[in-house]
């Protein structure tokens, strides 16, 4: 499979399962409504397994510009081919966005609140607060991209270790992190799992009422989680 194509399509899967589920336990009229967070990280946590074992083989399974930012930085993957991944990671982004509102458009028409449906597609901060909303996104995206990077190493791959079992341990850091750190943000920590299902939610039609698309929080889940990997970069260089 060719990578660019392999990363689009674990990101499509990604999103079509992690938003699938905010809409799953959110509009009205669903059968999972009110299941709650812990089935939302759970579930976001196993969408992210799906994408790395679809991905993995033939593009390394970043699936997110901030993990293939951190890659470039401590100069384990070619700055030549960050553009097509990243193009890649927002297509399947906003593909995978597309998806869900179609599974769920008779649930999307009957939810009356602007804001449920919203969330559904992207982030919104739990307490409006721009600087820290942005600090939260980055020490979220900085765990990530850190453990991320440690999964790599020689220590973390003798014979059978965790960096052996491809994406479990990712699998279970996503979860970890929704639980541990999610609750402020909504931990997006990718901006291709926010940007693009933004843009979705925009472009889509939907039954009234629909409100605007919180562009003005928009840049904090990408700006956030973009710096948290450049840090993250920079610590592991500073250690190994």
């Amino acid at each position: 499979m060719n990578p660019y194509f392999a990363e689009f399509l674990g990101t499509l899967v990604l999103i079509l399962m992690g938003d699938g589920v905010c809409a799953c336990t959110s509009l009205d009229k669903s059968k999972g409504k009110g299941a709650g967070w812990t089935v939302v990280t759970l579930a976001w946590g196993f969408a992210v397994m799906c994408g790395v074992f679809i991905a993995g083989p033939y593009s390394g399974a970043h699936l997110n510009p901030a993990v293939t930012l951190a890659f470039a930085l401590t100069g384990s993957f070619a700055w030549s081919s960050v553009p097509g991944y990243v193009i890649a990671q927002l297509l399947g982004g906003f593909a995978g966005a597309a998806l869900v509102w179609a599974f769920y458009k008779d649930h999307y028409d009957a939810t009356e609140d602007p804001d449920t449906k919203l969330g559904t597609f992207c982030t919104m901060p739990a307490i409006p607060n721009k600087w820290r909303n942005f600090f939260c996104e980055f020490v979220g995206t900085w765990v990530l991209c850190f453990c991320i990077l440690m999964f790599t190493t020689k220590e973390n791959t003798p014979v059978v270790g965790m960096g052996d079992l491809g994406a479990i341990p990712v699998t279970l850091l996503i979860m970890s992190i929704g639980m541990s750190l999610g609750g402020a943000t909504g931990y997006a920590i990718n901006p291709a799992r926010d940007l693009p299902p933004r843009i979705a939610h925009a472009i889509l039609p939907m039954k009234s009422p629909k409100r605007d698309s919180g562009w003005g929080y928009s840049w904090i889940p990408v700006a956030g989680p973009l710096a948290g990997a450049a840090f993250a970069a920079i610590c592991f260089i500073l250690i190994f």
